[in-house]
Parts: structure tokens; sequence; C-alpha cells
């Protein structure tokens, strides 16, 4: 709701409460010295189903009546950061967007708990070395950067997004799936990954 509280005449957000009754403010921008009145909308509890990898959590989330919420969209609970993931309304109806009244319960992964993402190592004859690994959401992979992980080190041919197949460039680790590439004994790893141990073994 932060919209709410742009001055109107100059645009500043340096804008401080000087009246409140009820869901009705009196706003004053210490910028150009404008007094104005909001009012804001009511707020709905809405069920929240926040992931945090295998395990799941019930909770509710305030949202302003009338306004659209998409997935993808980010919300704030009192301990969390959620990214919206799916939306149900009522007769387990799936929709991209609704209004925040249609609403049965959003689902939602957390942005507090690090990133888990899966690692294929290809080896000689065939074989796979399969390993899931935990990094911080903001850390960049990119093809051709040289790993270790679990004792393997491995140069990164092929990386999966949330929405494609990279074989060039990089992505931050929030929008990762898996990488995946070739094993080269005694080459230099550029990092090495920390494999993921599950729910509850993990520190934020």
């Amino acid at each position: 709701m932060e919209e709410y509280f742009i001055c109107p005449e100059c645009g500043s957000d340096d804008v401080e409460v000087i009246k409140e009754r009820g869901r009705e403010l009196t706003l004053r921008c210490n910028e150009c010295g404008n007094v104005w009145i909001i009012t804001l909308p009511k707020l709905i509890k809405v069920p929240l189903i926040v992931s945090k990898h295998e395990r799941s959590f019930r909770t509710s989330v305030e949202l302003p009546e009338g306004e659209e919420i998409r997935v993808g969209d980010i919300v704030e609970t009192e301990d969390d950061e959620v990214r919206i993931t799916g939306i149900e309304l009522e007769g387990d109806r799936r929709v991209e967007r609704a209004e925040i009244g249609e609403i049965r319960t959003l689902w939602g992964e957390s942005l507090t708990y690090p990133k888990v993402i899966k690692v294929s190592i290809y080896l000689p004859k065939g074989v796979t070395q399969a390993f899931k690994v935990k990094v911080g959401r903001d850390e960049e992979f990119v093809v051709g950067e040289v790993l270790e992980v679990g004792g393997y080190t491995f140069r990164i041919e092929k990386i999966k997004t949330e929405t494609k197949m990279l074989r060039h460039g990089g992505a931050r680790a929030d929008k990762i799936v898996s990488i995946m590439g070739h094993s080269i004994p005694r080459a230099r790893a550029r990092r090495s990954l920390e494999i993921y141990q599950g729910y509850g073994r993990e520190s934020r």
C-alpha cells in the first residue's frame, strides 16, 4: 500500500501521518507541505500455505480488499517474505490472478529460507551423480564455471531455470531449478557447494 503514502502534488515519499481516525489518515508531505486525507482499504486475512522445501506451514496474510494478486507477487507476513506460487478459489479452482475477496487459499515459497537446487554431475561410463545443494538466493551461477560438491569437481554446462534451459550466460540461484555438467577430476573449483541436509538441520 506504499502508493497511498506518495504526495499527489510533488511525488515525494517523505510523508508523515499527522492525524489518524480508524482507516482515515491525514497526511503531510515534508517536501512541499501539502496536506491531504486518504482512506485505507479494508484488510482481509487470507489463509497462506508457505513452502520451505519439503515442509509446508499454514499461516495467513492481511491484504487490501478489492485489490488483485497474481502468481509471482511477493507478500509479507509477520515473520517472512513469501512469493506467491498458487492461488486457489472456491471449488479447488486454481488461477493465475484473482481479487483478494475471492481467494480461498494462497500458496507460496519462503524467500527468507535458503534456495535448494539440484546438481547432476556426469561421470564416465554413463554414470550420473546427483545432489541437492543449499545456496544463497542472490548467488549467481554461470555456464562454464567450475564447482565442487561432495568431492566431485565439475564444469557447469547447462542451467535449468523456472522458465528455460540455459547453455550460455547465467542466472541467480533464486530462479534456478538445477545445474548440470561433466566431472573434470583434478581441476581447481571456483567454489564449493554445501549439500542440503533436509529441513530442520538448516540455519537461515
